[in-house]
């Protein structure tokens, strides 16, 4: 790769903050672009970033040969269509966003001659965001998942492995664009679906009197930003709405186990559940 140690950050809330400190802390220079002054001036007072502009950026585009957006999808667009004429040949990019279908043939198509998208998904979050709650640690345990396309090179392949090795992530994994998108639904879309029905299907006021453990640990992702998520959702809502229409088929043969008195069928259904749960904690 050219100049791999250098990268250009466009969007430094919660995920781009944490990239930028943790690709600085493993030797990038990384500059940064956000619509934030305060983001910028936080993150050049504390070393995460080198360079960064709010306006007036066309030369840290210009001269950039690896960037990381980490943009809402719709935004992503955006941006490149606004500004794709500032792409210099040999540019790599690459993104965080959670769904890849409408984004990542829009974008592949409206490039430049020599400038590629390579396609990523770090598997990392928290229910806080702005660059002044990033954290490298959210990595550790993650998943990365790469959504490459026959338009992708081995040079971007390797631009996109490098940057989630030197965050640290745990797993790196590659999937088709379709692939990622119905796993996210399951996995990660339906889990806060749940997660924020449980906080709306009761209007009491005093349930943190009265939870245990597990309706925390539950509705830990219910804290949400609206605006990421509900994008998110729409964007995804054809394999969002199979996965919740396959929950709840599931949800309610559990429920007519209750109503059969079935215990036997519950204690299999249970056994079934902490059997699959159990490969999550394998070392």
């Amino acid at each position: 790769m050219n100049n791999p140690k250098q990268v250009l950050i466009v969007g430094l809330g919660l995920l781009g903050g944490s990239y930028a400190m943790g690709l600085t802390k493993a030797g990038w220079q990384v500059n940064a672009i956000d619509v934030d002054e305060y983001a910028i001036a936080y993150a050049k007072e504390r070393g995460i970033i080198v360079q960064g502009a709010t306006q007036k950026f066309e030369s840290l585009v210009q001269n950039a040969k690896r960037i990381v957006f980490a943009l809402y999808p719709t935004a992503f667009v955006e941006w490149v269509k606004q500004y794709k004429h500032l792409f210099q040949q040999g540019l790599i990019f690459t993104d965080v966003s959670g769904v890849k279908a409408g984004v990542v043939e829009s974008i592949q198509e409206m490039l430049p001659q020599g400038v590629e998208f390579i396609a990523s998904h770090p598997m990392a979050g928290r229910e806080v965001s702005g660059v002044q709650n990033a954290n490298t640690e959210m990595f550790r345990p993650a998943n990365f998942i790469i959504t490459p396309t026959e338009k992708n090179t081995p040079a971007g392949l390797a631009f996109a492995q490098v940057v989630a090795e030197d965050l640290g992530f745990a797993r790196i994994c590659s999937l088709s664009v379709q692939e990622h998108d119905k796993m996210i639904g399951y996995v990660s879309q339906l889990t806060h679906a749940i997660a924020v029905s449980l906080m709306c299907a009761s209007d009491r006021t005093d349930l943190a009197c009265y939870t245990g453990d597990s309706f925390r640990d539950l509705t830990r992702i219910a804290r949400i930003n609206e605006t990421m998520w509900s994008e998110l959702f729409l964007e995804n809502r054809e394999y969002l709405m199979e996965e919740i229409d396959a929950f709840t088929d599931t949800l309610q043969r559990l429920k007519g186990y209750l109503v059969d008195n079935d215990r036997e069928s519950l204690q299999e259904m249970f056994h079934t559940s902490t059997q699959r749960r159990s490969a999550f904690d394998k070392k």
